[in-house]
């Protein structure tokens, strides 16, 4: 049984049935309407913590998908999982292979910065000067990014760029 029909909540239910509907009345080939299954499947389970399961579905999607657009989001999203698990170099190569399909995913420029920002704080703390300042100015080149993409969805990021004297007016 696909995850889609044991979906428990309301919004979840409410959101399948929804996009059966539309599936029906879109002309999509059998292709597409098959990515698109797998990934729907993908982001139920991921929001459920199943990241294992959401893989399987998001890999799938990417066997199927043609779409750059759709593609980068399943992508971003695999990239989501890896982050979540604390595999950040994995998670970098997804988000940047998102980002080669589709520059406008500030979230996905965001997240490359959270994770640069992470590792130079981590660096910060062994006394690793160098190694940090380097990894903070590469979290600010990609917050700035971001902000440029969604001026108001990054005030925290905009706020350390400026305390930190990256944000130049």
């Amino acid at each position: 049984m696909s995850r889609s029909q044991r979906n428990d909540n309301f919004i979840d239910k409410t959101f399948t049935i929804l996009a059966d509907i539309l599936l029906k009345i879109f002309p999509a080939s059998k292709e597409e309407k098959q990515a698109f299954f797998y990934y729907r499947d993908g982001m139920s389970a991921q929001s459920e913590g199943e990241y294992a399961e959401a893989l399987e579905n998001y890999y799938e999607s990417l066997q199927l998908e043609e779409d750059p657009y759709d593609r980068s989001f399943i992508l971003y999203n695999i990239g989501l999982i890896y982050s979540n698990n604390g595999e950040y170099l994995k998670a970098l190569e997804y988000y940047h292979e998102a980002l080669e399909l589709n520059q406008n995913l500030p979230q996905a420029l965001n997240n490359i910065a959270v994770i640069y920002h992470y590792q130079g704080t981590k660096a910060s703390e062994k006394q690793n000067f160098d190694v940090s300042k380097f990894l903070f100015n590469k979290a600010a080149e990609y917050w700035k990014q971001a902000i440029n993409l969604a001026p108001n969805n990054y005030i925290e990021a905009e706020n350390w760029l400026r305390t930190t004297g990256r944000l130049t007016l």
